[in-house]
């Protein structure tokens, strides 16, 4: 991914405090452009408009009865815009968890600690 050329990046997250700050630290740090989703199913609805990147919480709207969860959304993403790169950014930190979400297709793990946000910045601008 040229840094040069401004790219779509859609963040997935039911925090809204945490997809604000992540959502600030990249256009902070890099030219492009950013939309936030709290729910798996508005990501989808928007999903045509063919994001370069989509962020994804592993435990999204764990909580929420019948919502997508972060698994269910990234099958979904492989399975209909398989050339979407997923990041799937979680705070659970068991290797079968991540080996789990890459054979499900997402391109990157990224545990939920202080480098996490460094850690998207430097995948981005190798992507």
């Amino acid at each position: 991914m040229s840094l040069s050329i401004p790219r779509k990046i859609f963040i997935v997250d039911d925090d809204v405090m945490q997809q604000e700050a992540l959502k600030d630290y990249i256009t902070r740090n890099l030219p492009h452009s950013v939309l936030a989703f709290c729910t798996g199913e508005d990501c989808l609805k928007h999903a045509g408009e063919k994001p370069d990147v989509i962020i994804l919480d592993y435990y999204l709207n764990s909580d929420v009865k019948d919502a997508a969860n972060g698994m269910e959304v990234l099958e979904s993403i492989k399975k209909y815009y398989p050339d979407i790169h997923v990041i799937m950014l979680s705070s659970q930190e068991h290797y079968a968890v991540a080996m789990k979400t890459i054979q499900k297709g997402a391109d990157h793990y990224i545990v939920k600690d202080e480098k996490a946000f460094d850690a998207i910045v430097s995948i981005l601008k190798d992507i």
